[in-house]
């Protein structure tokens, strides 16, 4: 592997030879989670080593990259519409287009792509992000569309450069894949199946961004509490590192890192909350107390049609469980609305759960269909106007929800990592709290990248106001 890397550095060498004083800028879409980001960030690094210079206006990029994700419909719908709009580009300036991530794993779409945006140059992989160097390379020298896609699950790279876009937070990826295979979702098909990265480089990255000054870590993994799972099933071994072995330990040990203040994860599987995790989020004082469980729908007969693995009564005994093994937990969730044959009281079930945990946060999305998965090829299809008039309906709990979650910190201190000022009033900071509510406030910009405790004077839907009543 590491050779592989050595031979990518090459290339990398090779393209920014041609790029010297052409003062060349590329522009990048990301679509998608956060492991999308987490590539993204590596493409970039690969990118600026290059010799590019990021630019935030498509029309002026000599190099023209999309991470793309399908997950969702509409992130299909922008990436087309982005390559209809580059077409003129391309022809005035000669841009070159490359598109890599989950999407390009779906033979449709690359068919599409192939058929109708064939001055596309470069198509990459989840597989094959590691070589884009290479294949940049042989785009600009041979003139020739690259297309690099492995259909088989790739390797785990290390030591790629990376550009993050904060210098305060950074997310740290531990495992690529899934084995879940959720009949809903396509992230299996194009991610490939579980792979963890050994104990010892995920310390080293963390160690490092600790060195650069770093307060948050989010670790990230299709299914991050299945950490070393596979590994053990297969009796892979990896270099014993600090006794870790599982994710449970994994916390405990990055928890140790001088430097680093506050820990998250995402996204974990309800499945995999084994009770050595319950107690690593209890100990751990720098692990948030936010914790994401995902709950996709809150009937039974649902839950197994899409393949969840657990029913809606084991899913509130683990939320019971959690806070009380948990001191000030908190729960987010992802749910979607309208999954094929869902009936209107089965929807009832959902929105009961929702009462019943009082999420801090909910992330909410209307079922799309992705062709390949067995979701796709289920009978009885929500109808579109039935999808969207369950959703606000939990849209409207959930606001109701929020509000009422937000009354409990008004008048209490909390801690937050400063982050930067607010998009909304340059005057104002912006920050959150452990349990990821956004907090704005008066104070000085020299605060940005420190951990603050203010008082929550007021509550706003979507964020608190907080006061710093420690000015001096």
């Amino acid at each position: 592997m590491e050779t592989e890397i050595e031979e990518q550095k090459k290339y990398i060498e090779k393209v920014k030879k041609i790029n010297q004083n052409k003062k060349q800028k590329y522009s990048i879409l990301t679509m998608g989670c956060q492991l999308n980001e987490n590539d993204s960030e590596k493409l970039c690094g690969m990118l600026e080593e290059m010799g590019y210079e990021k630019t935030e206006n498509q029309n002026e990029a000599d190099l023209s990259l999309f991470n793309t994700c399908c997950v969702r419909e509409n992130a299909e719908d922008k990436l087309f519409g982005k390559l209809g709009e580059l077409k003129k580009i391309k022809e005035q300036r000669g841009t070159i287009i490359a598109i890599g991530g989950c999407m390009m794993q779906e033979k449709h779409i690359t068919d599409k792509i192939e058929k109708s945006y064939p001055y596309t140059d470069i198509i990459f992989g989840t597989h094959t992000l590691h070589k884009f160097p290479e294949d940049l390379y042989k785009a600009i020298k041979d003139k020739k569309r690259q297309e690099d896609i492995l259909d088989i699950d790739g390797k785990i790279y290390e030591d790629l450069p990376i550009k993050r876009d904060s210098n305060i937070k950074a997310s740290v990826t531990i495992m690529n894949g899934c084995n879940n295979f959720c009949s809903y979702c396509i992230v299996p098909y194009v991610r490939g199946r579980e792979r963890s990265r050994e104990p010892k480089a995920i310390i080293k990255e963390v160690e490092e961004l600790a060195k650069q000054g770093y307060k948050e870590i989010t670790l990230l993994g299709q299914n991050v509490n299945s950490y070393l799972r596979v590994e053990r099933e297969k009796n892979i071994k990896f270099e014993e590192y600090e006794g870790i072995n599982s994710f449970a330990t994994l916390l405990r040990a990055i928890n140790k890192i001088e430097g680093i203040e506050r820990i998250r994860f995402v996204s974990p599987h309800p499945k995999d909350f084994t009770d050595d995790v319950i107690e690593a989020i209890a100990d751990c004082n720098k692990v948030c107390k936010l914790v994401h469980l995902p709950l996709q729908a809150g009937n039974t007969k649902v839950l197994k049609e899409m393949n969840r693995k657990y029913t809606k009564e084991q899913y509130l005994d683990l939320v019971k469980k959690m806070k009380d093994k948990i001191p000030n937990l908190t729960l987010s969730t992802d749910i979607i609305v309208g999954f094929p044959g869902e009936s209107d009281e089965e929807f009832e079930d959902t929105l009961d759960v929702v009462k019943k945990v009082k999420f801090e946060q909910v992330y909410m999305f209307i079922y799309s269909r992705r062709i390949g998965t067995p979701g796709d090829k289920m009978e009885n299809q929500i109808p579109e106007e039935q999808k969207h008039k369950r959703f606000e309906r939990l849209k409207t709990l959930v606001e109701s929800q929020i509000s009422e979650n937000n009354k409990k910190y008004v008048n209490t201190k909390q801690k937050i990592l400063v982050e930067g000022t607010s998009k909304n009033n340059e005057n104002m900071l912006t920050g959150r709290t452990d349990s990821n509510k956004v907090v704005i406030f008066e104070g000085d910009k020299r605060l940005i990248g420190n951990m603050v405790e203010l008082e929550i004077v007021s509550e706003h839907i979507w964020y608190l106001k907080g006061e710093n009543f420690d000015r001096n």
